[in-house]
């Protein structure tokens, strides 16, 4: 859930994204989470709750947003401070340099 209030452009840093699921500024669905590592499903709708859209650190966050890329799997409205999640990420469409070979190595020890 971290990475996905970053992913939106509602928190600069992924450490200010975990800290805002942590205090409970974040819903899904309608019901607020407070867990970093919460797993979302294609069609959950996540968004601010009323008292976060008003921090200056959230709209500054949304401001350093617009300069990344997007991501194709999200319906981002930023005015609204809300998204939808359409589909998980495909293999070819991660930035990062994943050797999965290595992954499973460490993981079978």
């Amino acid at each position: 859930m971290d990475n996905v209030v970053y992913r939106l452009g509602f928190a600069s840093t992924r450490a200010e994204a975990r800290q805002l699921v942590s205090h409970k500024a974040v819903e899904v669905n309608g019901s607020t989470v407070n867990v970093p590592s919460y797993q979302l499903s294609p069609g959950d709708s996540i968004n601010l709750r009323e008292k976060a859209k008003k921090q200056k650190k959230i709209q500054e966050a949304l401001e350093i947003s617009s300069s990344r890329p997007e991501w194709n799997g999200w319906e981002i409205n930023k005015p609204d401070f809300s998204g939808v999640f359409s589909s998980a990420p495909e293999r070819n469409l991660l930035d990062s340099d994943i050797n999965e070979n290595l992954i499973v190595e460490l993981y079978s020890k």
